[in-house]
């Protein structure tokens, strides 16, 4: 199989939001939300620890864009549909195209925090790679004491597989962190 082959679609809707693949011109957007969202986000997000520029947030931007065309990593991004205003990056990482399998990451604007928009961009995902990808198995990986993350994949029934105890350096690099894998299969 030659993933760079496979045709799906490179958006979808959910009852509220555009789910979309990045495009030229995002970074702007989502580089707002970066800054805006800045102090939530270095506690769990390694790129936010240096505030990026509008410029490397675009570049960042691009490189997604290329990557999902190539089918190496799907990014996707999410806009309120009444107002085109961005409120959730996401996306399928980690891919491993001959099983399918997919790890869903996430992280939210601020402003937007609280509203259930990164549920909603969850569970978009999750049909959208069980359907038109044929996943058969999906992962959300958390650090175990981000239990806004958590709360996400219990919320949608994702399987709790275990914990990954000391798993990866906390990101100020002063403590080991464990990591919270959960899970969802495809049964067809």
């Amino acid at each position: 199989m030659k993933p760079m082959l496979l045709n799906f679609p490179q958006e979808f809707e959910t009852e509220r939001l555009l789910i979309r693949l990045p495009k030229p011109g995002d970074g702007k957007a989502v580089n707002g939300a970066i800054k805006e969202s800045i102090n939530e986000l270095k506690a769990w997000m390694p790129f936010a620890h240096k505030e990026p520029t509008e410029e490397e947030t675009e570049i960042n931007i691009r490189n997604s864009y290329i990557k999902f065309l190539k089918r190496e990593d799907l990014r996707l991004l999410a806009f309120l549909k009444e107002t085109g205003e961005f409120v959730c990056s996401s996306g399928l990482h980690r891919i491993d195209w001959e099983v399918p399998k997919f790890e869903i990451g996430y992280w939210v604007d601020t402003r937007h925090r609280g509203k259930g928009y990164t549920t909603e961009v969850v569970e978009g995902i999750t049909k959208f790679a069980f359907k038109e990808l044929k996943a058969r198995r999906l992962e959300i990986r958390c650090d175990s004491k981000n239990f806004k993350s958590r709360a996400i994949p219990e919320r949608l029934g994702y399987i709790l597989e275990g914990i990954l105890r000391n798993d990866e350096l906390s990101l100020d690099g002063k403590e080991l962190t464990d990591t919270c894998v959960f899970s969802k299969i495809s049964l067809d």
